[in-house]
């Protein structure tokens, strides 16, 4: 059957009741590798701003920027803008765009272990000729393999932990991957606050210290079991059951591989995902995993992860105290983390996304506050101003990592039925590539364009986000991963568009909601 045509959306019927388990040790251990792979889409996150920044760096490769930055004074937001100096930040995410494209057909025909451990590899090699670069070509080919591990490696690792997750703990499994990320980042902040007194090349080793994470993802992708749905929709049922009863601790796993084996048949009648992610009975989960992402980026966390010193040092800090205080922001950043974990599958995904904004929108208004009336071109910030501007990210930082700085990559990963997962998923990062892409592109110019009203740009788009998930986003906690498609059915909005009837993908549901929390629980 080709993608699109008519077809159940999902298992038959609900099950949930019947799962049993329990969180095994080999399953911790299997999700613990997994994650290792947002470590390298972390620490390259958390390297990218720091290496600019450095005088070595810019002598060896932007020169023009490099002088600017000598002229500090002269435009305090602008001294950093340069778009070449842009593309080798930015030039790693078009090419994790691309590179989530092809890796959404290999980890559908040929397993997640196979997606992570080419993640894995593509990175090493791209660290290697980053660090040994002796012009700008071999500097952005190098990008360019970074860019393609990471594209792998964000589509397959989300996938990879919420199937093998036990339906009670899938969020704050999932999250292992948000806490390797912004391990990497932390990492990465203190990495090159060390180097940088390495002259002139120190960021050589910044650079090349992300082979250690891509050989920890490669030599765990090959230790790691395959999940036990990639297994079952490959037709080796029996493996796949064998590997199900091993992560859920018990023999009795009949109703979750069950739904496991109705979602594989589906799976395996549709010959075209990407075409049937587009038929109406999936438009719900095709808007999440675009939009998702998308806010996760308009947020404006990654300019100041990417930027973190070059922003600091443009608001007045010394050279040290800017790379000091970017590590400070690492360090918030996967501390929240935990935050997240230890909640998100008791209070829910939508009270931390909404909470989160909240913060996000208040501390993006205080610091534009700051900046416009304390800061302008040939100005520095007093120490107690400097002081409540680093506070003041720090906070925005912690309502990001307890929220969408997780939730924006296990949202999208859990709900998508099986026969549009990996295609979803691979949307998911293309979005939040391209999305990075551009920001990382243009964020240097648009501080130069904005100057303090940066902030308050970002701040406009977390409001309107925020908004969306009140009304359009269904709580997703406790609801089994192939049950997915009744949460849309009793939404107040989205089950005017997703089909009652599994057979009909034009009949809408019967009766009416009660307003944007009438959703499954």
């Amino acid at each position: 059957m080709a993608g699109g045509s008519i077809g159940p959306a999902g298992v038959a019927k609900e099950r949930a009741d019947q799962y049993q388990g329990r969180v095994t040790l080999s399953v911790i251990i299997a999700c613990v590798i997994a994650a290792v792979g947002g470590s390298l889409f972390g620490y390259d996150i958390g390297i990218s701003g720091g290496v600019t920044s450095m005088d070595g760096f810019l002598q060896k490769f932007f020169r023009g920027v490099y002088e600017k930055k000598q002229r500090a004074h002269e435009n305090n937001y602008c001294k950093f803008n340069d778009q070449g100096l842009s593309a080798f930040t930015s030039s790693l995410y078009l090419a994790g765009l691309v590179a989530s494209l092809v890796a959404g057909p290999v980890t559908r025909i040929y397993g997640r272990r196979t997606s992570i451990i080419c993640g894995g590899s593509s990175f090493l090699v791209g660290a290697i000729l980053n660090a040994t670069s002796i012009n700008l070509a071999m500097l952005l080919m190098g990008r360019i393999m970074l860019g393609v591990g990471i594209g792998f490696g964000n589509q397959a690792v989300p996938l990879y932990l919420s199937e093998m997750a036990p339906t009670h703990l899938r969020g704050a499994l999932n999250m292992m991957f948000q806490l390797a990320t912004t391990s990497g980042v932390f990492t990465a902040n203190m990495v090159n606050y060390g180097t940088q007194k390495l002259k002139p090349w120190g960021w050589r080793l910044s650079l090349g210290l992300a082979a250690g994470p891509a050989v920890l993802m490669t030599v765990g992708g090959i230790a790691l079991p395959e999940t036990p749905n990639s297994l079952i929709e490959r037709g080796m049922r029996d493996k796949g059951r064998k590997v199900l009863e091993k992560i859920r601790g018990t023999k009795n796993v009949d109703a979750e591989f069950e739904d496991m084996v109705d979602a594989s048949e589906l799976a395996n009648s549709i010959k075209h995902p990407f075409r049937n992610i587009l038929v109406k009975r999936n438009r719900p989960q095709l808007v999440m995993a675009i939009l998702l992402p998308a806010f996760q980026i308009l947020t404006g966390i990654n300019s100041i992860l990417f930027y973190a010193p070059v922003l600091f040092e443009s608001m007045g800090f010394g050279r040290n105290a800017s790379l000091f205080s970017s590590a400070v922001t690492g360090a918030v950043l996967c501390s929240s983390t935990f935050i997240a974990i230890a909640t998100v599958d008791r209070v829910g995904r939508r009270f931390l996304l909404i909470s989160g904004g909240i913060q996000m929108i208040t501390c993006q208004v205080i610091v534009s506050i700051i900046l416009g009336v304390k800061f302008g071109d040939n100005q520095k910030l007093s120490k107690g101003f400097s002081v409540l501007v680093v506070v003041v990210i720090c906070l925005f930082v912690v309502a990001f990592g307890w929220s969408w700085g997780g939730l924006g990559w296990t949202i999208p990963s859990e709900i998508f039925p099986l026969e549009t997962r990996s295609a979803g998923q691979s949307i998911t990062v293309a979005v939040n590539l391209l999305f990075t892409f551009v920001i990382a592109q243009v964020f240097l110019s648009l501080l130069c364009a904005f100057k303090f009203g940066i902030f308050l740009f970002f701040a406009s788009w977390i409001l309107v986000m925020t908004v969306f998930v009140y009304f359009f986003l269904p709580e997703t906690k406790g609801v089994p991963i192939e049950e997915m498609i009744f949460l849309w059915r009793k939404h107040w909005f989205w089950k005017k568009i997703v089909p009652g009837n599994p057979n009909d993908d034009t009949q809408n549901e019967e009766g009416k909601g009660v307003g944007p929390d009438s959703v499954s629980s």
